[in-house]
């Protein structure tokens, strides 16, 4: 998002007319001009206003350890970025051009769960049944502005560092739609906590937020585990006060991930690429240069899980090159010991859906 007044000033206008658009779209969808679907099974529905970083592929996961021992769990995304179109089942081999890093990452992690890609969410969901008639529930990631499909949960991430109320519509801001669109969701997750957020904060934020008498707010966090190996998960390194590290990532927001990794760690540079970007030699290059330029007695090159997918198709130029390079995972956890109380959330809806 742009910090500068002045040019805030001067999308202003760009803004307005693409909330314009946005507001004409989702009349047609109230005024059934358009049709949103719903389905016979649960559909449950992961993310947000804003364009990138609010942390809905970590919450989809969250989900997906929550139900898979009980559920046959299915996940439908647009898959970002992917070379390919139309519907697509996804198998741990796959490259990811052609269904996207987070899809793959889903499906490497948890083979045992269905994972698909759709550009259109409506007809993606019906493959998914004619291809796994069994599928129990489906989780949509990034949904919220897919109005063709009515869920039957609606979660809405919001950041703590910049939640929807204080941002602005694109191209000023990150915003997708209008603020009191959030009225849409059933509950709203403010995600990216600091790990010592308090209860006058919870409270300031709500009020703040202002939610509608059916909507539960949730505050969560990443907590980071051991790196591991990109080629062997079982190879696990342990971060102290005299790692030096270099991050390479191609995420939306880095500042939390480089917020943690400064606390566990002597220091920390930092290569940032676009979102969701596929990794070229000349990037490759450039990541060994400022490989060998760091001195620390211990170093460590670092990426995320989401990068990882986009890194390993370059797996003989990394072992050519040996370079120590290491995934960091993350898993979500709710804060005030409300962990318990979301996940019932989520039991309760799947426990009393009807058709």
């Amino acid at each position: 998002m742009f910090q500068d007044p002045l040019i805030k000033l001067l999308l202003a206008p760009f803004s307005i007319l693409y909330g314009m658009g946005v507001s004409l779209r989702n009349f047609f969808y109230r005024n059934r001009i358009l049709l949103s679907v719903s389905f016979s099974i649960p559909v449950i529905s992961v993310g947000s206003l804003t364009v990138g970083g609010a942390g809905k592929s970590p919450h989809i996961e969250y989900l997906i350890r929550l139900l898979r021992p009980y559920l046959n769990v299915s996940t439908l995304s647009r898959g970002y970025r992917r070379k390919t179109q139309g519907f697509r089942l996804v198998h741990p081999q796959n490259k990811v051009e052609e269904c996207g890093d987070e899809p793959l990452m889903f499906k490497r992690k948890y083979p045992d769960v269905l994972v698909a890609v759709s550009e259109s969410r409506s007809f993606g969901i019906p493959k998914i049944l004619q291809h796994a008639p069994g599928t129990q529930v489906v989780l949509l990631d990034d949904a919220f502005q897919h109005l063709s499909v009515q869920p039957g949960l609606n979660i809405m991430l919001t950041e703590y560092s910049l939640p929807f109320t204080r941002d602005y519509l694109l191209p000023s801001g990150r915003l997708r739609e209008w603020r009191n669109a959030y009225k849409r969701a059933d509950v709203i997750v403010v995600s990216k906590c600091p790990p010592d957020i308090g209860q006058a904060e919870r409270e300031a934020l709500i009020a703040e937020i202002k939610p509608l008498p059916h909507q539960k707010v949730f505050f969560s966090s990443y907590r980071y585990q051991n790196p591991y190996y990109i080629f062997n998960s079982r190879y696990r390194v342990q971060l102290d006060e005299e790692t030096e590290v270099l991050l390479v990532c191609a995420i939306a927001n880095t500042e939390y991930l480089e917020d943690y990794l400064t606390e566990k760690t002597e220091s920390v540079r930092v290569m940032a690429f676009e979102d969701h970007h596929f990794f070229e030699e000349k990037d490759l290059y450039e990541i060994l240069r400022q490989w060998k330029a760091m001195t620390g007695r211990k170093r460590l090159l670092i990426t995320t899980e989401k990068d990882a997918v986009r890194l390993e198709p370059h797996r003989e130029w990394i072992l050519k090159e040996q370079l120590p390079l290491v995934v960091l995972p993350i898993e979500v956890y709710f804060h005030f010991d409300e962990g318990p109380v979301f996940d019932e959330l989520v039991k309760s809806f799947l426990l009393e859906f009807k058709v």
